[in-house]
């Protein structure tokens, strides 16, 4: 069993005071429930709302949470998270999905100076992972790596821009790291993210990739946040490099996003301001005995959290049913694992954890897109289940 989901590590460090939601699958029910983790144990929330969409849509989804009364136990948090590791997964018993159901799934780009530095090397290299190092000595010695200090929008940043043109070395990634315009973009489809312990995609064509450890708000219908939880914003290198258009094609693949393993949501224990401060570690083990280890501190967003949600939702822009938002990451690795030069890339079986003590952890194992459980639950498909247990 991954390490990970045991409940010391993949629970928050506070998770006796955290208000903790999620998804569980329940063989007897043939479909997923939302679910609260109160006292070790699992409990199922179907009978207050039958979608964590319609839950967090609540006018206050943590009160109500806490104050329901009744409800039926799934399970202790223990056994529900040992048998949400894919390979040795029981069916007959429940395990955890991502903890998000109907919402769409959305991420914010270019949201740290590092990560944005790596997008413009991306570019400059077309995808070429043995042409990075150069093109980034080159990259950086233009424009630096101090861009952390320009705010996105100001008229310092107008400024900076001219510059750049200047030296022929703007880019659309700088664009969107100290423009004023954020880039959202859709990460994934409403259902399709995978949980803690379940296997991740990348496209076997892909050999220039890595994981994005990162905050995924969870945003309800009118704009307001009102909890996070972690991801996995599983990324092609390569495939983004050869040109921009290639995103969805980089983002987006069977088993390309894991979110988990709770959604916290937010009280008078835990709240924005607890995103904002929070420091991400990332660690992926190999099967041949490489280890890497990395981090992510929320200090150092050029973007606050909140006003990130504020330009994915608005006059222009509705999500009925919510939406999760990636919040974007400041690691780039670039630890050389094939030979000199090559820097990092997946290989098959990594073990991939991303952890923070206010979150815990998510953890899964990499596969080609090609062979992770294929998707097949969509919202069709859950509507007609919900319909059958007499939910809807």
């Amino acid at each position: 069993m991954l390490a990970d989901l045991d409940p010391a590590r993949a629970l928050p460090r506070d998770a006796s005071r955290a208000t903790l939601i999620g998804r569980a699958w329940l063989p007897a029910a043939g479909g997923p429930a939302p679910v609260v983790v109160r006292d070790g144990d699992v409990y199922d929330l179907s009978r207050v709302a039958p979608t964590v969409s319609e839950l967090l849509n609540l006018p206050d989804p943590a009160g109500t949470v806490r104050s329901a009364q009744g409800l039926a136990r799934v399970g202790a948090v223990s056994d529900l998270l040992s048998n949400s590791d894919e390979p040795s997964r029981d069916p007959s018993r429940p395990w955890l999905l991502a903890p998000n159901d109907l919402q769409a799934i959305k991420a914010a780009g270019v949201t740290f100076v590092s990560s944005m530095l790596e997008r413009v090397i991306e570019e400059q290299a077309r995808g070429d992972p043995a042409k990075a190092e150069r093109v980034r000595h080159a990259i950086v010695a233009i424009i630096g790596d101090d861009l952390a200090a320009v705010r996105p929008g100001s008229p310092e940043a107008a400024k900076l821009k001219d510059a750049l043109i200047a030296q022929g070395a703007w880019s659309q990634y700088l664009e969107v790291g100290i423009g004023p315009d954020a880039e959202i973009f859709t990460k994934s489809q409403p259902m399709s993210a995978v949980g803690t312990g379940a296997d991740i995609g990348i496209h076997p064509k892909s050999a220039w990739n890595n994981p994005e450890p990162e905050i995924v708000l969870a945003v309800a219908s009118d704009g307001r946040v009102v909890g996070a939880t972690l991801g996995n914003d599983v990324n092609l290198r390569d495939f983004e490099g050869r040109s921009a258009l290639l995103l969805g094609k980089a983002k987006d693949n069977t088993g390309s996003c894991a979110i988990g393993p709770f959604i916290r949501l937010f009280d008078a224990g835990y709240s924005a301001d607890d995103v904002r401060g929070a420091d991400l570690a990332l660690r992926v083990e190999g099967p041949e005995g490489f280890v890497l280890e990395g981090s992510s501190s929320m200090a150092r967003i050029s973007r606050d959290p909140v006003d990130l949600a504020a330009q994915a939702i608005g006059a222009n822009h509705q999500y009925p049913d919510g939406f999760v938002l990636f919040l974007g990451t400041m690691f780039a690795p670039v630890k050389d694992r094939h030979g000199p030069g090559q820097g990092f890339t997946h290989a098959v079986g990594d073990v991939v954890t991303v952890s923070t003590p206010s979150l815990g952890a998510l953890a899964n194992r990499v596969r080609t897109s090609d062979t992770v459980a294929p998707w097949t639950m969509g919202a069709g498909a859950l509507m007609r289940n919900l319909a059958a247990r007499g939910l809807l």
